[in-house]
């Protein structure tokens, strides 16, 4: 599929998805829907084992596209669409079975930071800013961010770069558990390359897709109803051609060829 708004690269089994919707790769109705579009693709698709997303040029995402809410002001309805389509986005980024890597090389601000708070994992180049400023707009995160980020840190810190709408540095945001590695820019995206490959290299993604689901849904229920949703997963296991091959192999100290079954 040609994509107006995203570039689809890939290497290695990693699909790489760079926004390319200039001047500050703003997610409008249009890039939301692309994005929607690729990620339900790229799940599709046995061939990619993992996926990163990054922006093109000096953003990484700068928000919601806000020229668009000029005609929705005065209509409900078509708040709760924009917000529900946001969402949608970063859910299904969430519940991908493969793992998602947001590689920030620029400013991720609004739905910008939704967005990489909803992939699995966050590495920044140092030059990334951070930062919720919906409220100065006389609106709030509607993307996810005032659950996830509450999840992510704790709640007095979410109200914090929520209620002061202020920006935090990539250091920052990872002393407060949003980012997980900072880079210098230069090596960002080779670095989310090497830590995809690490992520299913010498895997089987039977069992990835498992342990993806077992800690994203199990941030968001019960300690008995995760273990149980482990336990079931484990089980699984057993019935699989590549658990088999992954137990032989290492009883006989050999590296294991998995069939992804």
């Amino acid at each position: 599929m040609d994509y107006q708004h995203l570039a689809l690269t890939i290497e290695s089994k990693i699909a790489m998805v760079e926004i390319n919707a200039p001047p500050a790769n703003t997610l409008s109705t249009k890039c939301i829907t692309e994005l929607r579009t690729v990620v339900k693709d790229l799940a599709s698709m046995q061939d990619i084992q993992g996926i990163i997303i990054t922006g093109a040029g000096r953003f990484f995402v700068a928000g919601a596209d806000i020229k668009e809410f000029v005609p929705a002001l005065g209509d409900e309805q078509k708040g709760l669409a924009m917000s529900e389509a946001g969402q949608s986005l970063c859910n299904e980024i969430e519940a991908l079975q493969k793992p998602v890597i947001a590689a920030i090389n620029g400013p991720a601000l609004g739905g910008g930071m939704e967005l990489a708070m909803a992939c699995h994992f966050r590495i920044a180049s140092e030059k990334a800013v951070f930062g919720l400023p919906e409220l100065k707009l006389g609106l709030i995160p509607s993307f996810g961010g005032t659950q996830r980020l509450s999840r992510m840190t704790s709640t007095a810190t979410a109200l914090d770069l929520i209620l002061t709408s202020k920006q935090i540095t990539s250091d920052k945001a990872q002393a407060l558990d949003i980012i997980q590695v900072v880079v210098p820019s230069e090596e960002l995206l080779s670095t989310a390359l090497t830590v995809a490959k690490s992520f299913v290299d010498g895997k089987s993604m039977t069992s990835v897709k498992r342990a993806i689901e077992c800690v994203i849904k199990g941030n968001n229920e019960t300690l008995e109803d995760g273990l149980a949703r482990e336990s079931k997963h484990f089980g699984e296991l057993f019935l699989t051609a590549d658990a088999k091959e992954g137990v032989e192999a290492f009883i006989e100290k050999r590296t294991p060829k998995f069939k992804h079954l």
